[in-house]
């Protein structure tokens, strides 16, 4: 039974959005293409400094990795896995508008490894065989309730020597993530964001 209680948000002031602009791929084959991002309320693109951090973190090349983006949006984190050489990348959005501006993206750099699904992150996570996912980016909205059934999924659907990335707007700590099998490997923070790279329990 879990006893301990899950980071709070709710004293986190939500920052104004500040409208549409672009994020850039950081490395691989399509190093330095701009990816579009809508004018979408609680949209938040991983910033730059927080993707380089991560990729120095998983090694520049991701070759041969199955990748899951649970939370889209831009599809930011998961093409910049495809552009490292992964092998397979699902990314999931529920919004239409997302959905059809990452199908663009996608036919836009032919990248034959990337599937687009309309679909619940969650959900997606749930459906996926144990342990059969290298990867997994966790980025959902910092003012919802999908924090711990979106940590639950992926600790079922990744690989014992994968990864799950987390971005939060609190930090998550080992006591909190035990429940799950998951402890942190990393953890970075950058203004309001919390990025941590969870790992498996032995």
């Amino acid at each position: 039974m879990k006893t301990t209680a899950a980071p709070s948000s709710s004293s986190t002031p939500s920052k104004p959005h500040k409208g549409a602009g672009e994020v850039r791929i950081i490395g691989g084959q399509w190093r330095r293409t701009k990816l579009p991002v809508a004018l979408k309320p609680g949209l938040r693109p991983t910033p730059d400094r927080v993707r380089e951090t991560l990729f120095n973190w998983l090694g520049q090349s991701l070759q041969g990795w199955r990748c899951v983006d649970a939370f889209a949006g831009t599809g930011a984190l998961g093409l910049e896995a495809a552009s490292r050489g992964a092998a397979q990348v699902q990314l999931c959005e529920q919004e239409a508008g997302l959905v059809q501006q990452l199908k663009a993206q996608v036919e836009r750099l032919k990248a034959t490894t990337v599937q687009v699904q309309r679909t619940d992150g969650v959900a997606f996570l749930k459906q996926l065989g144990s342990a059969s996912v290298d990867l997994i980016f966790l980025d959902p909205p910092f003012d919802s309730a999908l924090f711990e059934p979106a940590l639950q999924a992926a600790a079922q659907a990744v690989k014992p020597d994968g990864w799950v990335y987390l971005e939060a707007p609190v930090v998550w700590t080992d006591e909190v993530l035990a429940p799950w099998g998951l402890q942190q490997h990393r953890h970075l923070k950058a203004g309001t964001v919390h990025a941590h790279l969870l790992r498996r329990i032995a």
